[in-house]
């Protein structure tokens, strides 16, 4: 019996959480955990095309892609979905069962303002504004130290709501400044030296850079274009969550999915950001290296578009989308979705994929069955009031 079903069998994960001084890392702590959330809204109904759908056709238009089998048609997935013919890598994860997509799947959040549907994506609550910290945040408590003291690090210029609160974590982000010597970062750590707070963070900032590494020219790249400073932030996350002493939970984030004018269909701008974000988790999976089989990385949007075509030859802002969860410990190889079809008398508002899922419930399964959290804490403190979205459950492999 392996670590996990014992866990669950005697349920020790509950135990060690009530006994103060047990850290639950000590009892999962090889485990990663990469959430990458692109902003503007994805467009689930091409990420994931729901091909088999018998009004897919009619109410996509010229955003429809072509079938599994025919030129720059979708990637199948089984009979009613295919996976966007950008996303070649990331279909080599769903023949190994390493890709669940997740369909029809939402936020609480049920209007269409990028600001509010990111905000409750990332407070875990049901309100924009509710709380001011991040779901994930409130989820670190139970596990252990990290990167110095943290366990967590976010790959941007500003940590996310997901990530800030109480509990500390770490950011990085490429600079744009001149490498400062050995000679002035001596003289700034003797400057500090007296002053817990601020020594502290330095020497978290200097290790956090030396786990990054030398990446040439990485300036260049990461102002060139989505698709280097895809590669390259997935690079830098991949070393980090490989670092022995580094943190195992890293958040990515990507803007510029916000398609109301000439989105595409198999080639286009949507198209060129799914190339980008399927080339960033290749290269996420590549340095990673034997740590892949212990990572989860879960692709989440704050919502999704609307189900036809616009005058500008777009999609507007919607309701319902897809979700991707990947990784060595994802339990793949299927789609999971409750699908409410495309008709007309389906439609969310008579316009938008309607929501069959909690996004929370992804969420929550992933905290359960990777990270090990327990189901009261994941309830009562990550994602108050949310007794009717219960956990997904075997997403993860055991």
């Amino acid at each position: 019996m392996n670590r996990r079903k014992l866990l669950k069998t005697i349920g020790l994960g509950a135990v060690a959480a009530s006994i103060p001084g047990v850290s639950f890392s000590k009892a999962n702590g090889d485990s990663r955990l990469v959430v990458v959330i692109l902003r503007g809204a994805v467009d689930g109904l091409a990420l994931v095309a729901p091909y088999g759908d018998g009004k897919y056709r009619s109410v996509r238009g010229e955003l429809a892609l072509p079938a599994p089998g025919n030129e720059g048609g979708l990637l199948k997935l089984d009979g009613m979905f295919g996976l966007h013919p950008s996303m070649k890598s990331t279909y080599e994860l769903y023949q190994k069962k390493q890709l669940l997509p997740v369909h029809a799947i939402a936020s609480p959040y049920r209007e269409r303002s990028h600001f509010d549907g990111q905000d409750v994506l990332e407070n875990g609550v049901t309100r924009a504004g509710d709380k001011r910290d991040g779901w994930l945040n409130r989820a670190l408590a139970p596990l252990g130290g990290g990167l110095g003291s943290e366990q967590a690090i976010a790959l941007s210029q500003n940590t996310p709501l997901v990530l800030r609160g109480d509990n500390s974590v770490s950011s990085w982000a490429p600079s744009s400044l001149p490498d400062a010597d050995s000679d002035t970062l001596r003289r700034i750590a003797s400057l500090y030296a007296n002053d817990e707070f601020f020594s502290t963070r330095l020497q978290q900032a200097l290790d956090s850079q030396e786990i990054a590494g030398s990446m040439p020219d990485m300036q260049g790249r990461v102002r060139r274009n989505d698709r280097a400073q895809s590669k390259a932030m997935a690079q830098a996350a991949g070393r980090f969550l490989r670092a022995p002493d580094g943190p195992r939970i890293a958040v990515l984030e990507a803007g510029g999915w916000d398609t109301h004018a000439n989105q595409g269909a198999e080639s286009g701008s949507l198209a060129n950001r799914f190339t980008a974000l399927d080339e960033g988790i290749a290269e996420l999976r590549r340095e990673l290296g034997p740590v892949w089989d212990m990572t989860v990385v879960v692709v989440v949007t704050e919502f999704g578009r609307t189900v036809k075509v616009n005058g500008t030859r777009g999609t507007d802002h919607g309701t319902a989308t897809a979700a991707l969860l990947l990784g060595g410990a994802v339990n793949g190889g299927k789609v999971m979705a409750d699908w409410p079809g495309l008709s007309n008398s389906n439609l969310y508002e008579g316009r938008d994929l309607y929501p069959t899922a909690d996004i929370r419930s992804l969420f929550k399964g992933i905290l359960a069955e990777h990270l090990l959290l327990p189901d009261n804490y994941i309830e009562r403190d990550v994602f108050p009031d949310s007794a009717k979205a219960r956990p997904m459950r075997d997403i993860i492999r055991s």
